[in-house]
């Protein structure tokens, strides 16, 4: 038996109690999320999932764009925002509902050349630091799995970057596709092989809504995932490396 995302006004209500879907956009997460240069605004995959509510819905959508991963969890948390677009972490689970995951997505280390390390677990070391974006997936991970290794948080992605490049830290932890395609164009810098986590991206709602919002978005992200939308949409926005993930396996949707 599965359950179908109904889109109706009583579902409407529930999502978009306003009369408008507002969506937080992380900008955070340029695999999932831009600034089109040639339109001055946010297009991605998870944006492309945002129109998609927004139009299941019947209603108009507005985007609230953050440049970091925290601010946009803080949005919907708070209330300023209905739906957000997140990495899966029980920290975050405080005061989010997630959806099952509709993307996997690897989380890796950049170092320059002349580092030490050659393996991921040359990472953990006294006195060896590593660089990520404050709030974001991987800094929320790392600090629970890395005992001795210190950390330096930066706002985002660029300042991640730009951090371990001149010398803030030994280590940068990041968003695997976005690191290969620096370590492409950067001299002196490299990916270590393999990852230290799978970044579950989800869509998610302050905690405190009705369970039938909650069923309602979960039912979407898994119609979204089962209809080839959210493979649709990797392809159109040429998105190498992430994945679609699987069905949840504990919905009854599965």
């Amino acid at each position: 038996m599965s359950i179908a995302f109904t889109s109706d006004s009583a579902t409407a209500a529930l999502l978009a109690p306003t009369g408008r879907l507002r969506a937080s956009i992380n900008l955070g997460n340029p695999i999932l999320a831009n600034i089109d240069p040639a339109t001055g605004r946010a297009s991605g995959v998870s944006v492309d999932l945002a129109h998609a509510l927004a139009q299941r819905l019947g209603v108009p959508l507005d985007t609230l764009e953050f440049p970091a991963a925290a601010r946009s969890v803080d949005a919907v948390a708070s209330g300023a925002a209905d739906v957000g677009f997140f990495a899966i972490d029980p920290l975050r689970g405080a005061e989010i509902a997630f959806t099952d995951a509709y993307v996997l997505i690897e989380g890796a280390y950049l170092v320059r050349d002349d580092s030490p390390c050659l393996v991921n677990e040359d990472v953990d070391r006294a006195g060896r630091s590593v660089i990520v974006g404050l709030g974001s997936a991987y800094d929320l991970f790392l600090t629970r799995e890395l005992k001795q290794a210190g950390f330096v948080r930066v706002a985002g992605t660029a300042e991640v970057v730009a951090g371990l490049l001149a010398g803030a830290a030994d280590v940068a932890g990041g968003i695997r596709q976005v690191l290969v395609e620096l370590a492409g164009r950067t001299p002196g810098v490299r990916v270590l092989p393999g990852r230290f986590m799978v970044i579950r991206q989800a869509m998610g709602q302050a905690r405190g809504r009705t369970a039938a919002a909650d069923a309602a978005l979960r039912a979407f992200v898994e119609e979204m995932k089962a209809s080839g939308f959210v493979a649709d949409a990797l392809h159109r926005h040429d998105i190498a490396g992430a994945v679609v993930a699987p069905p949840d396996a504990a919905s009854p949707a599965a």
